[in-house]
């Protein structure tokens, strides 16, 4: 750049790391990328038979509404933190900055393999979804016979797609961001008003909104008898809590965004809040459209949601409408990618992934860090192997991402609260309502942990066990052994690039502006 550094490369300096990656995006764009990552048609249309059979429409309407509260408790917190340190590496940074010096680089290390456990996993359940209702849709007005073997290859083939893109699109990812925040906002409101205007006939509004359903029993028992209704609607708040996930994306992205202090805070407020908008009224949209809930239920495309479309709009019209909830999960699946390899490249920046010094390069060519991509797509695919041909593991991995995402989310801001004393805001911040939205954001966290833990179906053998504590077991275990054997010897947490007296810039040949944090304060009260 000339020796020429703008206010945004002067922050990430301050903070000790070089502008290696292309910075290039917009606030709206920065929006984007979290939206798409959340992506209500990705998150909703999959797990539709879940909320169906797992508390019914009830705790559906009514536990998303409950869940998209919290988790924009949980979204203001991060802005907040996010403001005070827009960098890639996200909610591991955070927790080294916040701790005390001697607790940060294992606060560092916890965070970060939660955060990227979380990452893989969601990005394994976008390409397991997104390759599902491919060949769902391809039964519809032909004789093709999906099975293991084909989905799986489609499975590899959207990975691939993906990748090649976060390989050589970089230069055309802003313009794909803004086709998939219109294609998501156009897509949704048109399946909505396509399936009520066409539908015979519409729900009653008792069965949409008072309706709750127990099929959680194998042998016809189940957890609502064996335990008690709130034991459902617990576990059946998954699909909502698991939709509106993936918002951390936009602090991934500060070092590519303008002004990060204050466009990654905003984008994460932004997404959770158009997301909550549009997946509620997309719920209720898909409900009313029910003709037969058994027929639903039971729909031999295997996905009540394409039962609806074809019920309503026909056919023709049912293959319109998984089209764009198929182009919405190709382009949730390429962005679920890029976060995730961007935080793959921070933390192996700091050498806390075993290839490090492979990992942390970043192509001069095309600004990305292409090595990590690529693993990324390795381990998504491997990661989704299990899934085909069973719903108890793909609930399980959704559990995975769900857990392992939100619990990064969460360690940083316990942190923030605690140690309250060392936290230096940046122009996003809360206000006195800080120490209250964060505590309540770390209480949901610690409870949504626990119940995605627990069994779904009843009664519990090796065929219907939830192996996500397992899977998030596995990782603890290896986290923690690997830092008690190895890692506490020489993970420091965020390693500086750049030494202290190299981090004074010269303002006056700054090609903008330097905005300091308390010179532009953004109050939520």
């Amino acid at each position: 750049m000339g020796g020429v550094c703008t206010g945004d490369e002067t922050e990430l300096a301050r903070m000790g790391y070089k502008q290696e990656l292309k910075r290039d995006l917009t606030l709206m764009q920065n929006f984007g990328v979290s939206f798409s990552i959340i992506s209500i048609l990705t998150g909703i249309p999959p797990m539709f038979f879940f909320g169906l059979t797992t508390g019914g429409p009830a705790v559906m309407v009514w536990g998303f509404i409950v869940v998209a509260f919290f988790t924009m408790l949980i979204g203001l917190a991060m802005a907040e933190i996010c403001s005070a340190h827009p960098t890639s590496g996200g909610p591991y940074y955070w927790a080294a900055m916040i701790s005390k010096p001697q607790g940060a680089p294992f606060a560092s290390w916890v965070t970060g393999w939660f955060n990227l456990l979380g990452q893989i996993a969601v990005t394994t359940g976008i390409g397991f979804s997104c390759a599902d209702f491919i060949s769902t849709a391809a039964t519809i007005t032909s004789n093709y016979e999906p099975n293991a073997p084909k989905t799986i290859g489609i499975y590899a083939a959207v990975l691939f797609a993906q990748g090649m893109i976060n390989t050589f699109g970089v230069h055309i990812r802003k313009y794909m961001n803004t086709v998939s925040v219109w294609w998501h906002v156009f897509g949704t409101t048109s399946i909505i008003v396509s399936i009520l205007a066409a539908a015979p006939k519409l729900q009653s509004g008792k069965f949409v909104f008072r309706t709750f359903i127990d099929s959680t029993g194998v042998d016809g028992i189940g957890w609502s008898q064996r335990a008690s209704p709130a034991y459902v609607a617990v576990i059946g708040i998954l699909m909502a809590q698991y939709t509106l996930l993936g918002f951390d994306a936009s602090a991934h992205m500060t070092e590519e965004t303008h002004n990060a202090a204050m466009s990654g805070p905003i984008g994460i407020v932004m997404s959770i809040s158009v997301s909550a908008i549009l997946g509620w009224f997309l719920i209720l949209g898909l409900l009313f459209a029910i003709q037969d809930y058994e027929t639903t239920v039971k729909s031999p495309t295997g996905q009540p949601v394409t039962q609806i479309f074809l019920d309503t709009v026909g056919e023709k019209g049912g293959i319109v409408l998984m089209v764009i909830i198929i182009g919405a999960m190709l382009f949730c699946g390429a962005f679920s990618i890029t976060s995730n390899s961007r935080m793959m490249y921070a933390f192996s920046r700091d050498g806390a992934i075993p290839g490090s010094k492979f990992l942390n390069k970043v192509d001069h060519r095309w600004r990305s860090p292409i090595r990590a991509v690529w693993l990324v797509c390795a381990l998504s695919f491997i990661l989704g192997l299990p899934s085909f041909g069973s719903s108890v593991a793909f609930s399980a991995a959704t559990s995975i991402a769900t857990i392992g995402l939100y619990t990064s989310y969460g360690l940083p801001i316990a942190l923030r609260v605690i140690y309250a004393d060392r936290f230096v805001r940046g122009p996003f911040h809360l206000g006195k309502l800080s120490y209250p939205i964060s505590i309540a954001a770390v209480l949901w966290i610690a409870f949504i942990s626990v119940a995605f833990c627990l069994p779904e179906l009843n009664p519990v053998s090796t065929k219907t066990l939830n192996y996500a504590p397992v899977a998030v077991g596995i990782v603890l275990t290896y986290a923690l052994g690997y830092w008690t054997l190895s890692a506490r010897r020489w993970f420091t947490g965020p390693i500086k690039q750049i030494a202290e007296k190299d981090k004074s810039i010269d303002s006056a040949d700054s090609a903008e502006p330097v905005v300091m944090s308390e010179k532009t304060d953004f109050l939520v009260m």
